[in-house]
């Protein structure tokens, strides 16, 4: 949604906000689902069943076409690989187990040049999505249309297909864009995009006083699947059953964007009466990770390249755990190879599948835990990395509640860039918007300490 458009949708009447919604639910519709979606979506299906030798040829040419691609037409990466020595020939005949060979790209370099030397000299129509993601890093990903074309055909064929739904039935959605403006609003606290049947739940708003407006969205609009942040969606399930109400049975409930542990996975389950399935891609869409019928974990090999790695870069071995590592297939106009995106995962110990596939099995997806935020009317959210979005200078944040209204935003900034005065203003007027009146203390550092998983917590919270 444009600015002009946001502007004019925060102080319009929910009718209104809605006709806003469902206007551009209908242009990411057509940017989704029109172009060669179809395309995509047969010859995704088409490979479902490859086999180990299928598939190690597949990604070994997509492997080769991707890097020379980038050493011919993306001037961070040409840069980089002449560097380190690695000529087009190399590229060009390069084998999987050699890719150890390619460095790096981290999250580092991806913010200081995603809108410069790491796009293509020529690209495709599309448009930025900015980012922050679960390590505090903000970003811009630039999605070309056949971008979220194939992205969309993945997650129908990989993730909605395997869990027994599609996007053409009526949906529930618990995300990160901000439906509802303002912390202090009064119901509903949901919108509707007419055009997709979605029904989407604010994030920020969801509080035992305000559960029972929340399951009146899910059966007023028939909603029959929901997806969305794993957090958000089990305090809507768990408000649910303390306060004794009854939720319509759903087809299935999709989780991402954080751990899902198994005491979410049964609290929701046994809320909406249906399965559960946990994926895992991000907004590069460098890398899918999704759940089958059978409760599996699956890697899906043409989306891209996953590495698990240790602290030495050496592949783990089945059982361990290892970084992950990411070489996405699909984005050419600003392409993500060997992407340090700062997740980690827990390879499994036995590969025997009970399905037909060939894929990496995974235990689990580690360190995607953020602590919940309580406010003071008892609202819990997850999920700040709009309050930090599109900040000239910020290198990396991490936001600390210390009580309901009181909070420490930690902040690595570029001082050569990075505006104090603007930026905390910025900064603080988000938060007040999404959780109230609150007292912020900004404090500079150079370095956010790890996690003894290894991963920074953007979001920590001292309140039990």
């Amino acid at each position: 949604m444009n600015r002009h458009l946001e502007d004019f949708y925060r102080i319009m009447p929910t009718g209104v906000q809605n006709a806003c919604i469902s206007l551009y639910g209908y242009y990411w519709k057509k940017k989704r689902l029109g172009g060669s979606y179809s395309k995509y979506l047969k010859e995704i299906k088409d490979r479902e069943f490859y086999t180990y030798e299928q598939w190690e040829l597949y990604q070994t040419t997509q492997l080769r076409k991707i890097l020379v691609h980038a050493y011919n037409n993306v001037p961070y990466y040409s840069e980089k690989y002449k560097n380190a020595g690695l000529d087009l020939g190399f590229l060009e005949n390069i084998k999987l187990n050699e890719i150890k060979e390619i460095p790096y790209t981290t999250k580092d370099d991806f913010r200081k040049y995603c809108q410069t030397s790491m796009l293509a000299n020529k690209i495709e129509k599309g448009e930025y999505f900015s980012s922050s993601g679960s390590t505090g890093t903000p970003t811009h990903i630039y999605t070309p249309d056949y971008f979220s074309q194939q992205a969309a055909a993945y997650m129908e064929a990989r993730v909605l297909n395997w869990a027994g739904v599609s996007y053409k039935l009526p949906r529930g959605m618990v995300g990160g864009r901000r439906i509802l403006p303002e912390s202090k609003m009064s119901p509903p606290y949901y919108r509707y995009n007419i055009f997709e049947k979605q029904t989407y739940f604010s994030a920020y708003h969801i509080s035992e006083n305000t559960i029972d407006n929340y399951l009146k969205g899910i059966v007023d609009n028939k909603v029959e699947w929901m997806h969305g942040y794993a957090m958000s969606i089990y305090y809507i399930a768990d408000f649910i059953q303390k306060a004794g109400l009854k939720a319509p049975r759903l087809k299935a409930v999709i989780t991402s964007s954080e751990k899902l542990t198994k005491e979410m996975r049964t609290v929701i389950s046994s809320v909406f009466k249906c399965p559960v399935f946990d994926s895992y891609s991000g907004s590069e869409f460098c890398g899918l990770i999704s759940e089958n019928q059978q409760g599996e974990l699956l890697v899906s090999p043409d989306v891209g390249i996953m590495e698990f790695v240790d602290q030495d870069g050496i592949e783990v071995a089945n059982g361990q755990i290892g970084e992950i590592i990411s070489t996405g297939f699909i984005n050419y106009d600003q392409p993500l190879i060997r992407y340090k995106i700062g997740d980690l995962a827990k390879v499994s110990t036995s590969q025997e599948l009970s399905t037909n596939h060939n894929m990496t099995k995974i235990d689990e997806i580690i360190g995607r835990v953020e602590d919940t935020v309580i406010g003071k009317d008892g609202r819990k959210m997850v999920r700040f990395h709009s309050v930090f979005t599109d900040i000239p200078g910020l290198i990396q944040s991490q936001l600390i509640q210390k009580t309901h209204t009181n909070f420490e935003i930690k902040l690595i900034v570029d001082q050569s860039v990075y505006n104090r005065a603007l930026s905390e203003h910025t900064i603080t007027r988000r938060l007040v918007s999404q959780i109230g009146e609150v007292f912020v203390n900004f404090l500079y550092v150079k370095h956010i300490p790890s996690e003894k998983n290894g991963k920074v917590k953007a979001v920590i919270s001292l309140i039990k």
